[in-house]
């Protein structure tokens, strides 16, 4: 799998992660909660404070290193490229063929 950054996601993602000043991990992760199905997840961007160990592969990118679960890899696109719009001020997941998601959020440390 191959996840390239925008400067503008990056820029973004730097000063999320300013505001909170704490170590963590960017995530991108498959969320399948409410959809009733796995196959409905929506992907989102998380940064989170540890890696689940033995679930999450770390994907080297052109700026951060993003975590992907292993299982959930399957629903993503092998080539990724993660944007910023100002214009809707959200994150998107876009792959060469599609919009996989023109409105991710991302999540600060989710559950904690």
């Amino acid at each position: 799998m191959k996840i390239q950054l925008t400067n503008e996601a990056t820029r973004k993602i730097q000063d999320k992660m300013n505001i909170e000043n704490k170590p963590g991990y960017l995530k991108l992760k498959y969320d399948t909660e409410g959809c009733g199905c796995v196959v409905s997840g929506i992907p989102t961007l998380w940064f989170v404070s540890h890696p689940v160990e033995g679930e999450d592969v770390q994907i080297e990118t052109n700026s951060y290193p993003i975590l992907v679960e292993k299982s959930k890899m399957v629903f993503l696109d092998e080539e990724l490229k993660i944007d910023f719009s100002p214009q809707s001020n959200t994150f998107q997941l876009k792959s060469p063929g599609q919009i996989i998601n023109g409105r991710m959020s991302f999540v600060m440390f989710p559950g904690e």
